[in-house]
C-alpha cells in the first residue's frame, strides 16, 4: 500500500495495491497489519455505506464533537466524489486548510480523515457509492457541520449549485461553528 501525505498533517490519502487479470482485480481495503506498519493505528468499528443516485450530490462539510469524534477511512467503490477534509482544529498551523482529492472507483484511492477535521464530498458522476471505516459510533448529539459554501474557506468544488439535503443549506460558517477541537500535535 502506497501513503501519501497531504499537506493537512494526518490526512493521508492510501493506495491499496490491486492485483488484475481478464477476470478483473483483487485487492486488501483495508488491513490493520499494513496500516499499523504505516504507523496508522485505529481501531475502526464502523462501517457506513452511502450511494449519491445524481452527479453533483454533495454531502458535508460534517464531523462530531469529542468525546464521539470520529477518524474516517473513506473510499468509493462506484462512481467518483471530489473529497474535501478541512483542518478545524482551532490554534492548528493549517487550521482552516483544506485539502480535496478525486476518490473513485477506478483509482481505488482511500483518505484517512483523522478527528479535528471536517470532511465533505461531492459525486461527479451518478450512482456513486461511498464506503467509510470510522472508530466510534454516530451520536446524533455530537454531529456538526460547517457551510459547504464557506467563503473564508474557499473551498473550490466542481459544482457551483450542488444538490444538498435541508440540514447541510442550513450549516453555519467555521466561524460560527460548535467546535470543541483544539491543536495539540496529536491525531490519535
Amino acid at each position: 500500500m502506497k501513503v501519501i501525505s497531504t499537506k493537512l498533517p494526518g490526512v493521508l490519502v492510501l493506495e491499496p495495491k490491486a492485483h488484475g487479470d481478464h477476470r478483473g482485480f483483487f485487492m486488501e481495503s483495508y488491513n490493520q497489519q499494513t496500516l499499523a506498519g504505516e504507523g496508522i493505528h485505529h481501531a475502526f468499528i464502523q462501517d457506513n455505506h452511502s450511494l449519491s443516485v445524481e452527479s453533483g450530490v454533495l454531502r458535508g462539510l460534517h464531523y462530531q464533537l469529542a468525546p464521539k469524534a470520529l477518524t474516517k477511512l473513506v473510499r468509493v467503490v462506484s462512481g467518483a466524489v471530489y473529497d474535501v477534509v478541512v483542518d478545524i482544529r482551532k490554534g492548528s498551523p493549517t487550521y482552516g486548510q483544506w485539502v480535496g482529492v478525486i476518490l473513485s472507483a477506478e483509482n481505488k484511492r482511500q483518505i484517512l480523515v483523522p478527528k479535528g477535521f471536517a470532511h465533505g464530498a461531492c459525486t461527479l458522476v451518478p450512482n456513486t457509492q461511498l464506503l467509510y471505516k470510522v472508530d466510534d459510533y454516530y451520536s446524533p448529539e455530537h454531529d456538526r457541520g460547517i457551510a459547504w459554501n464557506d467563503p473564508a474557506l474557499g473551498i473550490d468544488w466542481p459544482v457551483s449549485n450542488p444538490i444538498l439535503s435541508d440540514r447541510d443549506r442550513q450549516q453555519p460558517t467555521l466561524a460560527l461553528a460548535d467546535n470543541d477541537f483544539v491543536y495539540g500535535g496529536d491525531l490519535s
